[in-house]
C-alpha cells in the first residue's frame, strides 16, 4: 500500500502548521487552508499547496485533517469543504471539542460520506513541531491503517481509545489530560506570583523541590516563560486554554461534578484574556491576580 498520501490540513495555527510541516517532511502531498491566509505562506515556502477555500483544499485529497478553534469552526469549515469532498475520504478530526459536540461531528461525517477518526492530540508547540505529539484516537479498525501514515507523521505515539468515534472516548480522555495541563500551568503562575509578593526568589523555590517528587519539567518550563518574559509566541495560547477550561467545567457539571479548581482556572484565564493577553502563552494566567 502506498503510504504517501494527499492530505488537506484545514487550520494552520500553532498546532495545524506544525502538523502540516511534519506531513511534508514525511513525503506527503499537503494542501493547506486557513481563515487568515497569511498563516499558510510559510508552509507554501516549504512545499505545501495554498488553497483558496476549504473546498479547494480537500479536492483530490485522500485524507482531511482539521485542527481548528472549536466545534462550531469545524462544522462551518467542513460544510464549506463539502463541494470538494469525495465519499469515503478519511477525516482526522484533531480539534479539541466538547463531549456534546462529538455526536454532531460524527453525524456530519455520515452526512458527507466521510470515514471519521476522532483524534485530539496532547502536546504543545515544541512537541508538535518535532512530530512528537501524543495522539488520542478513536476509529474503526478498517480505517486505522489508512490514517496511520498521517498519525505517525504528526505524533510519537497513538493511543486508540475505541472503535466508534461518535462515542467520544478520545475527547473524554483529552479533557482529562487538559485538566491537568491547565492546573499545572496555573499553579506555575501562582507560585511565581506568591513568591514575588512574599519577597522569595522563585529560583529558591525551584532549589527546594529540585530532583524530588514535586519537581516537574513542565512546571519549570512555564515558570521560565513567566520569569523571562517570553510569553509570545505562545506554546498553548490563553484563548485556546480558556476554551478548553470551560469545556472541562461543562463536562464535569453534566455529570453532577463540581470542580472548584477548574472553575477558578477558567475564571483566571478569562481575566487575563480580558487584559488583552489572549494570544500569549497560557502561563500568562500569572497576571490574573494583578
Amino acid at each position: 500500500m502506498d503510504t504517501k498520501l494527499k492530505v488537506a490540513v484545514l487550520g494552520t495555527g500553532i498546532m495545524g502548521a506544525a502538523m502540516a510541516r511534519n506531513l511534508l517532511r514525511a513525503g506527503h502531498e499537503v494542501s493547506v487552508w486557513n481563515r487568515d491566509a497569511a498563516k499558510t505562506e510559510p508552509l507554501a515556502a516549504e512545499g505545501a499547496r495554498r488553497a483558496a477555500s476549504p473546498a479547494d483544499a480537500v479536492e483530490a485529497a485522500g485524507l482531511v485533517l482539521t485542527m481548528l478553534y472549536d466545534a462550531a469552526a469545524v462544522q462551518e469549515v467542513m460544510r464549506a469543504a463539502a463541494p470538494g469532498l469525495r465519499p469515503g475520504t478519511a477525516w482526522v478530526q484533531s480539534t479539541t471539542v466538547g463531549i456534546p459536540d462529538v455526536p454532531a461531528l460524527a453525524g456530519l461525517a455520515r452526512e458527507l460520506g466521510l470515514d471519521l477518526v476522532e483524534a485530539p492530540v496532547s502536546g504543545t508547540r515544541a512537541p508538535a513541531e518535532a512530530g512528537q505529539l501524543l495522539v488520542l484516537a478513536a476509529g474503526r479498525g478498517d480505517v486505522r491503517p489508512r490514517v496511520a501514515p498521517v498519525l505517525d507523521a504528526i505524533g510519537a505515539r497513538t493511543i486508540w481509545t475505541g472503535q466508534d468515534p461518535a462515542e467520544g472516548s478520545a475527547t473524554r480522555l483529552k479533557l482529562v489530560v487538559n485538566s491537568w495541563v491547565i492546573a499545572a500551568s496555573n499553579a506555575a503562575g501562582e507560585v511565581v506570583a506568591l513568591a514575588e509578593a512574599l519577597g522569595v526568589d522563585p529560583q529558591q523555590f525551584l532549589g527546594v523541590i529540585d530532583g524530588g517528587g514535586l519537581d516537574l519539567p513542565y512546571l519549570r518550563t512555564k515558570m521560565g516563560l513567566i520569569l523571562d518574559g517570553e510569553l509570545e509566541p505562545a506554546s498553548f495560547a490563553v484563548d485556546t486554554a480558556r476554551k478548553d477550561a470551560h469545556l472541562i467545567v461543562d463536562a464535569a457539571a453534566e455529570k453532577g461534578l463540581k470542580l472548584d479548581g477548574a472553575e477558578a482556572y477558567a475564571a483566571r484565564l478569562d481575566r487575563v484574556a480580558e487584559q488583552g493577553r489572549g494570544k500569549q502563552d497560557m502561563a500568562a494566567a500569572y497576571y490574573a491576580g494583578r
